[in-house]
């Protein structure tokens, strides 16, 4: 017998648990197996899992891709194709009809009718000027902006030029604007500056005389500064953070007066930041809705609210036009804005970072008093914005019709929960649609946006294309996601000779998912890029498949971006109204926000008590994801 001969002694001979071997086969045989890269034979199981490893992220990226065909690109094109099919024909005829429309357009309409340009501008200049709806957006855009920059750079300039008690703490709250419901932060604007609201009760308490800002656009601009100045702020210190000392005091060596010095250094790598983030406010509050829906009313309706208006009396191929010529200039705002900033942002390398000031130390000098002075300011004017409404939403929630403390706000919630009608908003099944909705769209984004930060942080082919076609939905409007689901899968389409359509649950979820996942690529990615390669390199060059590289190496160095990622998507999901407003219409699939929008039409007090369930449970939730992300990670 030969020595290749595979039932030679020798082979016969070997040990039966040598792990090389495998046990003998029906025909009396021995099996050897192929050794891994790590030397160890592999069985076929683990060849199994190997292949299945090293295909993972392709297979996450064709699942993200078709998730994303489904619940966002379809819904978008079903909006875009009902607004230029009519009755089967393709026709711009519905544009045509808008353009020319004084009622949107305003005089802008005269343009396109062919009236003379000088006395449309003659009439433009005057008083009694018409902006129409869409113009009217422009402008209370324009003027949130002017307001987010006034009250969003001077914090900017404190939190990176000032060191003082609190600063860490006023930093992180910069980011209130993305954990807080626009619904209920409207309804704290109600308590604050209604009629009866806290601002009128300070001042009656001092003999002044009350003031009215509900239904006007001073309450809208103030709300809008309220999301937008944070955000502002929090860009625009980062610039501030970047600037490299050593330049400063480069120019100042060379002659250089500290005006010229601001304005030669400093200010060219700040105006990038500062457009960033007035890019950023004018399309978040050109398409506002839930804001002026609560605060300004019909007189002061945007584009948003009357695009909602039209589906409620069921004229949707308006809506959808509108709401498509709403999404052309947003995102010619954006794109304008990310021309100047291809040709005009500043990179700094190896930067030295100005030292910040302290305001610690006590100084009666002018020098040194004058940034407390203004500190101080800005103090109570934070206060006044940023502070009050959410406070005022508490106390209305348990005051009393002529003072004093009550609960019987939240008597009417429990009994609203026990009797009401099937028709009527409910406390429990909106609890328990948030908490549910929430977490299936947690279920959804988080890894949609974990796969989408692998594929835009490394080396593959096309990731800028990725990046782009990913984050969309940021630039997207909650309504045309909601017009395009309510449109297409919620009413259905047909597959051959099937029907196929989705539940408006399914729907509000997808919805959700689609707001929330972008959010959690921008914790993640930057995670992400910041690790070292040859970490990397090294789990590769020990066998390990990429997949496992990602599980083992990279998402532990990145968890706490991750976790952030989560209570993101927790908190946008709790607080999603406009896409859910127009899914949940006519149904039992309404959500806390949606809840809080009915009781505000009718009673404050019950609104204010929603309102403050929905902050509990929003902080529980969040907690409860930070507990959990800290004890798997030791975090």
């Amino acid at each position: 017998m030969t020595a290749s001969d595979p039932h030679s002694e020798s082979d016969r001979s070997q040990p039966v648990d040598d792990p090389s071997v495998s046990a003998p086969t029906a025909a009396g045989t021995a099996r050897v197996t192929d050794a891994g890269s790590d030397g160890r034979p592999r069985t076929r199981t683990r060849r199994v899992r190997d292949r299945l490893e090293r295909r993972a992220i392709v297979a996450s990226a064709v699942v993200t891709t078709l998730l994303l065909l489904v619940m966002f690109y379809y819904p978008v094109a079903t909006v875009f194709v009902e607004s230029i099919v009519v009755e089967g024909v393709v026709t711009l005829a519905i544009f045509a009809d808008l353009l020319r429309n004084p009622f949107y357009f305003g005089d802008f309409a005269r343009l396109i009718a062919g009236e003379s340009p000088l006395a449309v501008g003659q009439d433009l200049l005057s008083s009694d000027r018409r902006l129409g709806i869409v113009g009217f957006t422009a402008y209370q855009a324009f003027l949130s902006t002017l307001l987010s920059l006034a009250l969003g750079l001077p914090m900017a300039y404190l939190l990176a030029r000032y060191e003082f008690r609190g600063r860490r703490t006023l930093r992180s709250l910069t980011i209130l604007p993305f954990v807080l419901p626009s619904i209920m932060v409207a309804v704290g604007f109600v308590a604050t500056f209604g009629q009866n609201g806290t601002l009128n009760a300070v001042l009656g308490a001092f003999g002044l005389g009350p003031v009215s800002l509900m239904f006007s656009l001073e309450a809208i601009l103030i709300a809008h500064a309220f999301y937008n100045a944070p955000l502002v702020a929090r860009v625009t210190t980062a610039a501030w953070e970047s600037v490299d000392a050593s330049a400063i005091e480069t120019a100042r060596s060379l002659g250089a007066s500290p005006f010229r010095a601001f304005r030669d250094v400093v200010a060219p790598q700040l105006y990038p930041a500062a457009l960033m983030g007035a890019a950023l406010t004018f399309v978040f509050t050109f398409g506002t809705f839930p804001i002026v829906l609560a605060l300004g009313g019909i007189q002061l309706a945007t584009v948003e609210v009357f695009v909602y208006q039209l589906i409620q009396d069921l004229n949707y191929a308006e809506a959808a036009a509108l709401a498509i010529v709403e999404l052309v200039i947003s995102l010619g705002v954006l794109y304008g804005y990310l021309r100047y900033e291809a040709k005009h942002t500043v990179r700094s390398r190896g930067v030295r970072p100005l030292p910040r000031k302290s305001l610690s130390p006590p100084s009666l000098s002018v020098r040194e008093l004058t940034p407390r002075f203004g500190l101080a300011i800005y103090g109570v004017i934070a206060l006044f914005v940023f502070v009050s409404p959410v406070l005022s939403l508490i106390y209305r929630s348990v005051a009393g019709p002529t003072g004093g403390f009550t609960l019987a706000h939240y008597q009417f919630l429990i009994d609203r929960q026990a009797t009401g009608a099937a028709y009527q908003a409910r406390p429990w099944p909106a609890i328990r649609n948030s908490l549910l909705f929430a977490a299936a769209a947690l279920a959804i984004s988080l890894p949609m946006g974990v796969v989408i930060s692998v594929l835009t942080t490394r080396r593959y082919r096309g990731r800028k294309l990725i990046d782009v076609v990913a984050m969309a939905p940021l630039a997207v409007s909650g309504i045309i996601v909601g017009i395009g689901l309510l449109r297409g899968p919620v009413f259905g389409f047909e597959v051959g000779d099937y029907r196929i359509t989705v539940t408006g649950a399914v729907a509000i979820i997808a919805a959700h998912a689609v707001a929330c996942y972008p959010f959690v690529v921008r914790t993640v990615a930057p995670g992400l890029e910041s690790i070292d390669p040859s970490l990397l390199e090294s789990s590769r060059a020990l066998g390990a498949s990429r997949t496992r590289a990602l599980i083992d190496v990279e998402l532990p160095l990145v968890w706490p971006g991750v976790v952030a990622g989560a209570a993101f998507a927790l908190a946008i999901s709790m607080g999603e109204f406009s896409s859910t407003v127009i899914l949940a219409t006519g149904t039992d699939q309404y959500t806390m926000p949606v809840a809080i929008e009915r009781f505000i039409g009718r009673r404050l007090g019950p609104a204010t008590a929603m309102g403050v369930v929905l902050l509990v449970v929003t902080s529980i939730s969040f907690v409860i994801i930070d507990r959990l992300g800290g004890e798997s990670y030791g975090l």
